[in-house]
């Protein structure tokens, strides 16, 4: 078994890739809050694979963790030299590879070091992977200034806690020394991320200094980017694999997809690297592709996830296995979603829906139904919500979706239909829980939810079908309520 370190990268067997650039030549450019598997599958390997080809050398990166949560991940990548091997699998092929774009790790939950690295001149990119949760943002989508973590940075901005006051304090003392601002460049599964990042950022500056969110909103560039790769989370399994298939021992791997997409608005402070050269793809206007991932895919991982966890199937693959949910997710997107996208040049919508069902069932992955159903209050206004909002404007029909809302609302309850308990794994898991037990009898008290639903409670039609499919769900089971929606779908 060889432990991964740079001292062994000779020794790894011949078929695992591996940096091919001097990792003592790399230098900072990027610092990165959230240093998850997303981030080592997606940005970190389009780094090196432009290192490996002799660019963007300036460009490593620098991981920052707001939580002290984060240090054993730091501390593993730490013991193997900022080395991660990352496995792409497709259905029938796995490949690894060794990536070494990333050259330091600041201790986490340390605010003073993670500021001052950020003010630096090296550093012209400030990018992020904090989750839809990390952006303070209501139930309808905007910027929730009276939110506890945003009023402390407020009332006290010299020592801020939330990954925005770190932000805010370094471009400060940025723009006090002269120095240009970074690039803050999210890359999180939200619509318009950048205009997202943009307004929480200058939404807490304006809290305490109004002058100096001016300047951010004219001098700091904030890029939309769609960025697309399934990445489960890492376990023993993982680890177990590695071992036994590739002889090595490596803390934390990443496993993924073979498919990879980054579609961005080149829209940059201070330069960038060459993306466009290792298949990333530069556009005007990224809002139609990302509408189209966040509702074909990231919608469609939601339909899934909660008939699947009701019952009790624990990964994604088995879900698509199964005749039931497979149907359920062809008919919604089928039915509901795509036509709430509009046309994008050069793409079949019809096509991408059917390569997004693949990429579910690709047996490698090993994606995990949990994963999937974590933080649904936050995921729900994302992912499901806009669409349905659209599909009502336009008149249409919401079951499907409604049905969706039902079925989150019956796996709410904390259990499953044989009875296990199923976990809490939402920050609102107890209001959401005693809320689902009540609206078994009180649909609409689940709708009520001000911070997942808005204003979608006062819409008659939405309330109607939502109850309808919840008793549905209770009466029937969920299998029984997805059969009749489905039925009745493909008939019309």
């Amino acid at each position: 078994m060889i432990r991964l370190s740079l001292s062994t990268l000779d020794d790894l067997p011949a078929n695992i890739g591996r940096p091919t650039y001097a990792r003592e030549n790399l230098k900072a450019g990027i610092l990165h809050f959230g240093i998850g598997n997303f981030h080592r599958a997606h940005q970190a390997m389009y780094l090196d694979r432009l290192m490996s080809a002799g660019k963007a050398q300036e460009w490593g990166i620098i991981g920052a963790g707001v939580f002290e949560s984060e240090r054993r991940l730091r501390d593993t990548l730490a013991a193997q030299d900022w080395l991660t091997t990352l496995v792409e699998q497709s259905a029938e092929i796995s490949e690894a590879r060794v990536i070494g774009s990333m050259v330091d790790f600041i201790e986490p939950a340390n605010a003073s070091a993670t500021i001052a690295r950020m003010v630096q001149p090296d550093i012209r990119i400030v990018s992020l992977t904090i989750t839809e949760g990390g952006y303070f943002l209501d139930g309808e989508g905007n910027f929730d200034l009276s939110h506890p973590a945003i009023q402390a940075d407020a009332t006290s901005p010299d020592i801020p806690k939330t990954v925005f006051g770190m932000i805010l304090t370094a471009l400060r003392a940025r723009r006090e020394a002269g120095t240009s601002p970074f690039t803050v460049m999210s890359c999180d599964n939200i619509p318009h991320n950048g205009a997202v990042t943009r307004e929480t950022l200058t939404g807490l500056a304006r809290l305490s200094d109004p002058a100096f969110a001016d300047w951010i909103t004219t001098s700091v560039a904030f890029p939309n980017s769609m960025v697309d790769r399934i990445t489960p989370a890492t376990s023993d399994r993982e680890r177990a694999i590695l071992a036994g298939e590739y002889d090595i021992e490596d803390g934390w791997p990443v496993f993924c997809e073979d498919f990879t997409q980054w579609i961005l608005e080149d829209n940059f402070s201070s330069g960038r690297p060459p993306f466009e050269e290792v298949a990333a793809q530069f556009v005007e206007d990224v809002a139609p592709f990302e509408l189209m991932k966040l509702r074909i895919l990231n919608g469609g991982h939601a339909a899934i996830a909660y008939p699947a966890a009701l019952m009790d199937i624990h990964f994604v693959h088995d879900a698509m296995a199964h005749p039931l949910i497979r149907d359920y997710l062809r008919a919604l997107h089928r039915h509901e979603i795509i036509p709430t996208i509009p046309p994008i040049p050069g793409i079949d919508l019809a096509e991408y829906a059917d390569c997004v069902e693949r990429r579910f069932a690709n047996p490698k992955i090993a994606d995990t139904i949990p994963r999937l159903c974590h933080d649904g209050s936050n995921r729900q206004p994302k992912f499901i919500l806009p669409t349905l909002r659209d599909a009502l404007l336009a008149g249409r029909k919401v079951d499907g979706l409604a049905l969706e809302s039902a079925l989150w609302c019956r796996y709410c309850t904390g259990l499953t239909v044989s009875g296990a308990p199923i976990p809490a794994n939402d920050p609102n898991w107890d209001h959401l829980s005693k809320t689902a037990i009540t609206a078994k009898e009180t649909p609409r008290i689940w709708l009520e939810m001000e911070d997942v639903y808005g204003d979608l409670s006062e819409n008659a039609e939405f309330a109607e079908r939502f109850s309808f499919w919840l008793n549905a769900v209770w009466s029937d089971g969920p299998e029984g309520a997805i059969r009749a929606w489905v039925s009745s779908a493909d008939r019309t």
